[in-house]
């Protein structure tokens, strides 16, 4: 991982395996962090439904010579290759040939802003990849290349490079700053415990309501109007909301 990051990548997927992208997102929420997620429509197409890595931005421009650009010169094991193709949806930007390049170069999986192609090829790969969806045509185009390709992406409203890491699962792509990345996971973990014990006097007969003192916030609200839940929350350690 980048220089200035006290965790290795292992590391990461190993604790990420039992937390999801939404754990993360409360833990940016608690933590004042921005939550930075893709646009909803980027989610696992192929391959496992989980990826967490150091971002490997590429800006693609047409041709995958960038890609081999990123894997030569930026890229390492464990990072995730994030291509930047605006969301178009008009071409299909990665396909088998690079999935298998990004694969054999040791990284952990490609999340695009954009679509892919070459899907029974790419769900035999078994690389994790996150796109917008799929089509059968390739770029009929060749752009300038700008001088930031393979420093930064943009991803929806976000710029994203390699002081980030990206982690992707079943509810979609998140992005994170690697230098807080020990805080938010200790974080996402302790909201996770929270979460499963309270799951868990449901299914015993407590119900949410109960174990949150609603009738409680309810009264007090009564008497201040600008009391919120999530203050009452805070006063009583619940972790749903944030």
């Amino acid at each position: 991982m980048s220089e200035g990051v006290g965790m290795d990548q292992q590391k990461v997927r190993e604790r990420f395996a039992s937390l999801s992208t939404a754990h993360l997102a409360d833990a940016c929420i608690r933590a004042g962090v921005a939550v930075r997620c893709a646009p909803a429509g980027v989610q696992a197409r192929v391959g496992a439904v989980k990826v967490a890595g150091r971002v490997a931005p590429a800006r693609h421009v047409g041709s995958v010579d960038l890609f081999l650009e990123v894997l030569e010169r930026h890229a390492g094991p464990g990072d995730v290759l994030v291509v930047d193709n605006g969301g178009r949806l008009d071409e299909a930007c990665v396909g088998d040939l690079v999935a298998l390049e990004v694969a054999a170069a040791g990284l952990a999986g490609v999340v695009i802003w954009g679509l892919h192609r070459d899907t029974a090829d790419l769900r035999a790969i078994g690389l994790p990849v996150f796109s917008l969806g799929s089509l059968p045509t390739g770029p009929q185009r060749l752009d300038p290349r700008p001088a930031e390709a393979p420093a930064s992406a943009r991803f929806g409203e976000w710029l994203v490079g390699p002081d980030d890491l990206v982690f992707g699962d079943e509810d979609g792509v998140l992005f994170l700053p690697a230098d807080r990345v020990e805080e938010l996971l200790a974080l996402a973990e302790s909201i996770r415990d929270t979460e499963r014990r309270q799951a868990e006097r449901i299914r015993t007969g407590t119900s949410l309501r109960a174990q949150l003192a609603f009738a409680d916030y309810l009264a007090r609200r009564d008497e201040d109007p600008e009391l919120t839940f999530r203050d009452h929350l805070r006063g009583i350690g619940g972790a749903i909301e944030e």
